[in-house]
């Protein structure tokens, strides 16, 4: 049995009849076509599944897309303009908060929902809103000073 559902990613609406076990992560990557949202653990544990739903942070891994019908996700692809960078991209890439890029959307879409609720975060913020995204690359030095670098540009606007 499927059941209907319609959602919105990155401004763009799906409508699709899914099996109500489907995931959020499996629409929007399979179904959508949209794979900057990557598939770490499947147990909520990594945060590289993170996506804005309704704009706020979730993992895709652990929400089924009926859940999602009606809503609203924004991915890493969505987060700026066509050919555009976030701050938050801008700094990743300014920072070097990234090496292997696995973990990389996930991390910014979290640090997107810290900015958003606080949007001068000392390094002890970043580190605690971070704290369920893993990274097996940078250590977290040089993202920290990212979503720093981020926190300031944003604020300077």
């Amino acid at each position: 049995m499927k059941v209907p559902v319609r959602i919105v990613v990155n401004g763009r609406r799906y409508d699709r009849d899914v099996e109500p076990r489907l995931l959020l992560v499996h629409f929007i990557r399979d179904l959508g076509g949209v794979t900057g949202t990557k598939i770490g653990c499947d147990t909520s544990q990594c945060g590289a599944c993170t996506v804005l739903l309704d704009g706020i942070a979730v993992r895709s891994c652990t929400c089924l897309a009926v859940q999602a019908d009606g809503c609203t996700v924004t991915t890493i692809e969505g987060l700026a303009p066509a050919g555009s960078l976030h701050p938050l991209q801008q700094g990743f890439w300014n920072k070097h908060g990234l090496q292997c890029g696995y973990c990389t959307p996930g991390m910014i879409i979290a640090s997107y929902e810290l900015l958003r609720t606080n949007p001068n975060p000392t390094d002890a913020d970043i580190r605690h809103g971070l704290e369920g995204n893993m990274c097996r690359c940078t250590g977290y030095q040089n993202i920290v000073r990212a979503v720093r670098d981020a926190a300031q540009k944003v604020a300077a606007v």
